[in-house]
């Protein structure tokens, strides 16, 4: 970041965690590799010892993990993702609180983006972003931009496709499909974070 050659900048992209937790329950099985790599750079990044056990996973099924056994089959998939959304909010979390006491010449080179905002006012977020690089609008990337968030479908079976959709409705698409215990697991798992993040 201080490499002057570079001129780096650093644009990160936030979702609504209810919204990333219903697109990758949808996509379970295509994701479950990466949930299993995602557990495993948290148990890697923890201390060792006792400490270590009190982790709670708020994300999982109810009694996945009763009686200290293992997931059954058919609830695998949802062990894995739950708790890589935890550890996803969780190096959220860490990454806000270090932007928000990071010094000037750091904060003049980071900012955020939230995938709502880009999603209800695609050309002013695309605008402020390019700006924030020092780069101008073409207007073929102003028309692109739109295409892709106000395409004529939106299909919610292939969350993770990329295509010309109304992106608009994939915004609250998790209030319609998530219980209400899923919500209240992934806010009690991620309120801080989101919390920052105005969620």
């Amino acid at each position: 970041l201080r490499e002057p050659g570079l001129n780096l900048r650093v644009v990160q992209l936030f979702r609504d965690p209810r919204a990333v937790h219903n697109s990758r329950l949808k996509a379970r099985q295509a994701l479950l590799r990466e949930s299993v790599q995602v557990l495993r750079s948290r148990h890697r990044a923890e201390p060792r010892g006792p400490a270590r056990h009190q982790q709670q996973h708020l994300l999982l099924p109810p009694g996945l993990l009763g009686g200290g056994r293992a997931p059954q089959p058919q609830h695998r998939a949802e062990f894995f993702l739950g708790g890589a959304l935890e550890v996803i909010c969780q190096a959220w979390l860490r990454d806000l609180l270090l932007a928000r006491r990071a010094p000037g010449w750091l904060r003049r080179r980071y900012t955020q983006l939230r995938y709502e905002d880009l999603v209800r006012e695609p050309r002013a977020e695309l605008r402020r972003l390019l700006r924030f690089a020092g780069l101008t609008v073409p207007p073929a990337l102003e028309d692109f931009v739109l295409n892709m968030t106000r395409g004529a479908a939106y299909s919610s079976d292939r969350p993770f496709l990329i295509s010309a959709r109304d992106a608009r409705e994939a915004v609250h698409a998790w209030r319609e499909r998530l219980s209400r215990q899923q919500v209240r697991q992934v806010e009690a798992a991620c309120g801080e974070a989101m919390s920052i993040l105005g969620y």
